[in-house]
């Protein structure tokens, strides 16, 4: 039997989206805005860009697949309560995609325009090769951050979801 690409995709992008999502930091009275701003390294994004790629990866991922438009958000967000609203709002994308838009579509053409590159897949290989890996880097990161400056989650918080 072959894997449903709905079942390989959304609900695992959902699941970790969720997990994410119930992480608070507000606990460790640190300034939110420091927060938000924190990176692991000077040349890495910081906790606010690393949610907003995790979600993109999602949403960009699930519409692909579908064949319909990507949703748009803005890149604005400033504290917590605004990322809590990014990700809701990608949940619920998700949660509106049902299995028949998606399952099919391992041979879809994927293209993806990277600043001055554009890379090619089937859409099987898209999710497998391009949006799981980037979206399990980005939602590790986050959660690395958030560790890093004193939340208390590990690893049963990551796969708990």
């Amino acid at each position: 039997m072959a894997l449903s690409m709905y079942n390989t995709s959304v609900p695992v992008l959902r699941h970790m989206l969720c997990g994410l999502s119930a992480q608070h930091a507000e606990d460790k009275k640190i300034d939110p805005g420091v927060f938000i701003a924190a990176r692991l390294f000077p040349d890495m994004f910081a906790l606010v860009r690393q949610v907003q790629i995790a979600t993109d990866q999602a949403k960009g991922c699930v519409a692909r697949l579908a064949g319909i438009d990507i949703p748009k958000f803005e890149d604005s967000e400033a504290n917590f309560d605004e990322l809590q609203a990014r990700i809701a709002k990608t949940i619920a994308f998700l949660d509106s995609i049902k299995a028949e838009q998606i399952d099919g579509s391992e041979g879809r053409d994927i293209k993806l325009q990277l600043h001055e590159r554009t890379l090619e897949y089937k859409g099987q290989d898209y999710l497998n090769q391009w949006v799981l890996p980037n979206f399990y880097f980005h939602v590790t990161t986050a959660y690395n951050i958030l560790r890093h400056n004193g939340v208390e989650i590990g690893k049963k918080d990551f796969l708990a979801g």
